[in-house]
């Protein structure tokens, strides 16, 4: 059966994420978003622990759901859906190889809490585990990922937001320029990478090194609206088993909804300071100094890519899954509006058009646009049929800022 995951979220308990992330909240945005499945994010946290299992029971095909008890009753009879829950967490691992301090994050998968329990066991005789939902620790990323096939076999390790300048596998300020830098030995339990909000597949199909490897996408959000702006779809058994054997394998992982990478804020080079933004040309030309200040530019995913491709822009793998780039619909409404993302204006909208027509993925990529101008405006229809198409105008994210897109 086709789903949606997003396997790639944080706790409360993270740094600057919000209060809201709760299961509760999770399940309800979940609904109205139209995913299936949510990566519970933090497992590595004793609070968020006890707390998801409290609030969770496991189903027999090895995903968690909120219990009866606990499921939200505010969700729009057209977005209503059940949500399951899948363990995962992030962890952020810095430590010197080769001469050169890594900072890598790394997505970890688990099929169940004695797993999870185990993998915190080992962790917490590391670092402190209690300080932040995402722990930072010591470790090499490929003896995490040594520890992560030790606590189970079905446990699985995904490079998150691998082009990212810093935190990420192959990040220009902090990673290597290949994953079997990374991981040696190793390498081959690595079967998939995380795109991040600034690259999407195109950019990585220019790397024939990567042609092994299968493509997922998530959220990574830090609260519950932001869930999905990231996600996979899956057409496979919808099971623990079965996600991973599909992000394994790449049967059954039918393709991935992305950002416009435009809009990811470590797109392009620049100095968010001076506001200077830089193509990779510019960047070269100008040593790899700001222009304004003369200090170091940040490298952008762009400039990084470029640097190891072995392919042209546009070069397509035959048999490569598919790929929607989308606009978060309140995104969608605030530009048409003419307002904030966060104006009751568009809350009123966004509410009112679930109500109407069902969740938000649904909206964005399979209804009608005569439809959509039927419930909300033909200002609105249009802007997502522009948004499908890919007519917008975007400028670039770069050095931590987010990019800004224009429908009109």
């Amino acid at each position: 059966m086709q789903f949606i995951a997003d396997l790639h979220i944080h706790s409360r308990y993270s740094r600057a994420c919000s209060r809201e992330l709760t299961p509760e909240n999770l399940d309800r945005w979940g609904q109205l978003k139209g995913i299936n499945v949510i990566g519970t994010g933090d497992f590595t946290h004793p609070l968020w622990m006890e707390e998801l299992q409290e609030k969770l029971e496991t189903g027999d095909n090895g995903l968690l759901s909120l219990k009866k008890p606990l499921r939200p009753d505010n969700v729009p009879s057209s977005c209503r859906g059940e949500v399951k829950f899948l363990l995962s967490s992030e962890i952020s691992c810095i430590y010197k190889k080769g001469d050169k301090t890594r900072k890598i994050h790394a997505l970890v998968f688990v099929p169940d809490f004695a797993s999870a329990l185990r993998l915190n066991s080992a962790l917490a005789e590391i670092g402190n585990i209690r300080s932040d939902g995402r722990p930072i620790l010591g470790l090499d990323a490929r003896r995490l990922l040594e520890m992560v096939l030790e606590v189970s076999p079905k446990a699985m390790l995904v490079p998150a937001h691998a082009w990212t300048p810093h935190f990420s596998v192959l990040g220009a300020a902090s990673g290597f320029d290949s994953l079997e830098e990374c991981f040696g030995d190793l390498t081959p339990h690595i079967y998939a990478i995380e795109t991040g909000l600034s690259s999407d597949p195109p950019m990585n199909w220019r790397l024939s090194a990567l042609d092994r490897i299968n493509l997922i996408s998530n959220s990574d959000a830090h609260s519950p609206a932001k869930l999905g702006r990231e996600a996979t779809i899956f057409d496979t058994e919808m099971s623990y088993e079965g996600i991973m054997e599909a992000i394994k394998s790449g049967k059954g992982l039918e393709g991935t909804i992305e950002f416009f990478p435009e809009e990811g804020k470590y797109h392009s080079d620049g100095h968010r300071d001076c506001g200077m933004r830089l193509t990779p040309q510019e960047t070269v030309q100008h040593g790899y100094r700001c222009p304004s200040c003369g200090r170091k530019v940040t490298v952008g995913v762009l400039h990084r890519v470029e640097k190891l491709a072995d392919r042209p822009q546009g070069f397509k793998p035959s048999g490569s899954p598919t790929f929607h780039s989308i606009i978060p619909l309140q995104e969608v409404i605030a530009e048409t509006l003419r307002v904030g993302v966060g104006s009751k204006r568009v809350q009123r909208m966004y509410f009112d058009m679930l109500e109407r027509l069902g969740n938000e993925f649904s909206i964005l990529l399979k209804r009608p646009t005569a439809e959509i101008a039927a419930a909300a405006s033909p200002q609105i229809a249009e802007a997502i049929g522009r948004m499908r198409s890919g007519n917008i105008r975007i400028e670039p994210g770069y050095d931590g800022e987010f990019g800004t897109i224009r429908i009109f």
